[in-house]
C-alpha cells in the first residue's frame, strides 16, 4: 500500500467523516458578521479553535480542511493549527485553489484559479504538516449551463491540481460541485453530474493521476432549490449512488460528499439512506462543511460563555453523520 493510498483510506474509513472548516477570509467574515462578531483574524482564530478543540471530535472526524490563514495561526496554547491536530488523531488538510472567478467569454460561468505557483506551496504546505489538500470546482446548471468548455476547463485543472499534490506527496480532494442554485429537476442534477465525473475521469487518467491516492467530493443529484420539486430522501439516494456507478472507478478508496446548502439534517439522511443501497466498491462519507459547523456557529455568536454549548451542537451534528455510516 502506498503512502498517498494509506492516507486516502485513513481518511474515508470507519465511521469518521471530514470537516471542512476552510471558508475563505471573505466568505468567514461574512459568516461572522451575520451572527454579530466582528470580522478579524483574531476573531476567525478563535472560532476555528472552538471548532479544533471539541471534546472526541476524532471519534467522528478524520480531517480537518483549513484556509491557509488558519494554517498559519495558533492556538491558545502556542501550537499551530496542524501541530494540534497531529497531536489529537486528525488529519490537517489545506484549501489550495483561490477561488472561482468567471470564465474568459463566458463570464455566467466559472472556472477555478490557483495552480500557479501550485508546487512550491503543496511542498512549504508539507513542510508544515499537511497531509491531504482541496480543491473545488463549480458548475452551474441554467439555460445552456453548464456549456462543454466550462466543464472541460475546470476538470483540466482538478486533474492538474491532483497531480501535482500527488507529486508533492498529498492526497489530493477532488471536489466537482454540480451546485443546487437554479430550478433545475433533479433527473437534470443527475444528467449534469454524470457528464461531469465522466470527463473528470478521462482527465484524471490523461494527467496520470493514481486513483487510489485520492478523495472524490462530489455534490449528492439533488433538484435545484428553486425547483419546487422535493423528492423522498431514498430517491435522492438512489439517483446519486446509480451515478457513481456509472462514473467512477472502484480504485478511488472513498467519497466524502459536500453538503452543498442542504440542511444539516436532510444532508446526513440522505448519506444514511446511500448506505443500505448495497454493498458498494468505496466508502461512503462526508465532508460537509455548514452543515457540520453552522449550528455550532448560532450558538457560539462570539459570546465565550456559550463556548461549551457550541462544541456540543458541533459534536452532535458529527455524531449523528458517524451513526449513519
Amino acid at each position: 500500500m502506498s503512502a498517498l493510498n494509506k492516507i486516502a483510506r485513513t481518511m474515508v474509513s470507519g465511521r469518521r467523516g471530514i470537516l471542512a472548516a476552510d471558508e475563505s477570509i471573505g466568505t468567514m467574515s461574512a459568516r461572522l458578521e451575520k451572527v454579530g462578531v466582528e470580522p478579524t483574524a483574531e476573531t476567525r482564530r478563535v472560532y476555528r479553535e472552538l471548532l479544533v478543540t471539541t471534546p472526541q471530535l476524532a471519534e467522528s472526524v478524520s480531517g480537518i480542511i483549513l484556509a491557509d490563514e488558519t494554517f498559519h495561526q495558533k492556538l491558545g496554547d502556542g501550537r499551530t493549527f496542524p501541530q494540534y491536530l497531529d497531536d489529537i488523531g486528525i488529519l490537517a488538510g489545506i484549501k489550495v485553489d483561490t477561488g472561482a472567478k468567471p470564465l474568459a467569454g463566458a463570464p455566467e460561468e466559472k472556472i477555478t484559479e490557483g495552480l500557479d505557483g501550485l508546487r512550491e506551496r503543496v511542498a512549504d504546505y508539507v513542510r508544515l504538516g499537511a497531509t491531504f489538500a482541496k480543491w473545488r470546482a463549480v458548475i452551474t446548471i441554467g439555460g445552456d449551463a453548464p456549456s462543454e468548455r466550462a466543464v472541460r476547463a475546470n476538470v483540466h485543472a482538478l486533474a492538474r491540481y491532483a497531480g501535482l499534490c500527488q507529486e508533492g506527496g498529498l492526497v489530493p480532494i477532488v471536489e466537482p460541485e454540480v451546485l443546487m442554485d437554479g430550478d433545475h429537476s433533479l433527473e437534470r442534477c443527475r444528467e449534469v453530474t454524470t457528464a461531469v465525473l465522466e470527463t473528470l475521469f478521462e482527465e484524471l487518467d490523461l494527467m496520470r493521476v493514481r486513483l487510489d491516492g485520492i478523495v472524490l467530493k462530489p455534490n449528492m443529484v439533488v433538484p435545484g432549490t428553486g425547483s419546487g420539486e422535493r423528492p423522498t430522501v431514498g430517491a435522492v439516494a438512489l439517483a446519486t449512488v446509480e451515478v457513481l456507478r456509472e462514473t467512477v472507478p472502484t480504485s478511488v478508496p472513498g467519497i466524502a460528499f459536500l453538503s452543498g446548502g442542504q440542511s444539516p439534517e436532510l444532508a446526513t439522511q440522505h448519506l444514511g439512506a446511500m448506505q443500505k443501497l448495497g454493498r458498494l466498491p468505496w466508502e461512503l462519507t462526508y465532508s460537509f462543511g455548514r452543515a457540520l459547523v453552522g449550528p455550532a456557529l448560532e450558538t457560539w455568536r462570539g459570546d465565550d460563555t456559550n463556548w461549551a454549548a457550541a462544541q456540543k451542537a458541533l459534536s452532535e451534528r458529527a455524531l449523528a453523520n458517524a451513526a449513519v455510516r
